[in-house]
């Protein structure tokens, strides 16, 4: 008989360990992962700390916050996002000073040097006959009433400087304390230039009307030849009395008065000289003319402007 086969033949069994290479790369690329993430927790917690804004304090907010991007977004009243208003102090310090006061002084001395610059004989001769009488001073007196355009841009000038003195003149008494500076040199410019072309029109309807209008227009040159010397006079006054105090503030307060004093005077003498020469009266009559026309109007001005500052 043949052998029958064996059914049940030995197994041999193998154990396979695991490869300790692989762990351990598994391990060390694991370990790699964690330290690169704590890395970058690390820098983003150096970035918000960098973030921290500490120039802004919140005040009466409910929550503080790190930087003033999140406060804008989430504590934001106009898109009412808290219920609660907040405040915000800033170390932002605004300075007031007389910027447009300085500007407006610098365009006022630009204007003069244009003036100057492209009139040089005009001023010339106009200082020539305000402090020389002769004959030929008088010829080139008929010469400068023929040039209009440096006389309006004088008597313009006049007008700017005047208005700036009396603004600091009332400023000065404390005239018109709930009136503002321009509101001031606005109303004054306005008054003069009102004062000043009724003045005009009176001499010289009154020269046509009592047939002596070489006398009135003499003394119309006279008084605005004084004007526009006043006008250059008060020029350095302003820029004192604009940016200075105290005792040179006074000095030149001082000065200022005493000089539009001296050169009005010296224009009633001349005036008066004027009107001497060509029509017979005697001093009373000037002085009345003087009282009527030149000082009660003064004072009826100023009367007025008390008035009405004060209401």
């Amino acid at each position: 008989m043949p052998k029958p086969p064996d059914s049940l033949k030995p197994v041999k069994i193998i154990h396979k360990h695991p490869d300790t290479s692989k762990i351990k790369s598994q391990v060390s690329f694991t370990n790699v992962l964690s330290q690169q993430k704590r890395d970058s927790l690390q820098s983003d917690s150096l970035v918000k700390e960098s973030l921290k804004d500490t120039t802004w304090m919140v005040v009466g907010g409910r929550n503080k916050y790190d930087n003033f991007i999140q406060l804008a977004f989430k504590e934001n009243n106009f898109f009412a996002f808290a219920s609660t208003p907040i405040s915000i102090i800033s170390n932002k310090v605004e300075f007031k000073g007389k910027d447009i006061l300085f500007y407006a002084l610098v365009a006022t001395i630009l204007f003069f040097a244009f003036i100057r610059s492209s009139f040089p004989k005009y001023l010339t001769d106009l200082f020539r006959v305000a402090f020389r009488t002769t004959t030929k001073q008088r010829q080139i007196g008929e010469q400068l009433l023929q040039t209009p355009v440096p006389s309006l841009l004088l008597n313009i000038f006049f007008l700017l400087n005047a208005s700036l003195y009396i603004s600091f003149v009332v400023q000065h008494y404390h005239l018109a304390v709930d009136y503002s500076f321009w509101v001031l040199y606005f109303y004054s410019f306005v008054g003069l230039a009102i004062i000043y072309i009724l003045k005009y029109l009176s001499l010289k309807f009154s020269g046509w009307l009592f047939n002596i209008s070489s006398t009135t227009d003499g003394y119309i040159f006279i008084v605005f030849m004084i004007n526009k010397i006043i006008g250059i006079y008060l020029l350095p006054f302003l820029v004192l009395l604009a940016f200075t105090d105290n005792d040179l503030y006074f000095v030149a307060f001082v000065l200022s008065y005493l000089g539009i004093f001296a050169l009005l005077a010296y224009r009633f003498i001349l005036s008066y000289g004027l009107i001497r020469n060509q029509i017979r009266v005697n001093p009373f009559h000037f002085l009345v003319y003087l009282c009527a026309f030149e000082i009660i109007p003064l004072f009826l001005i100023y009367k007025a402007l008390l008035i009405w500052f004060s209401k």
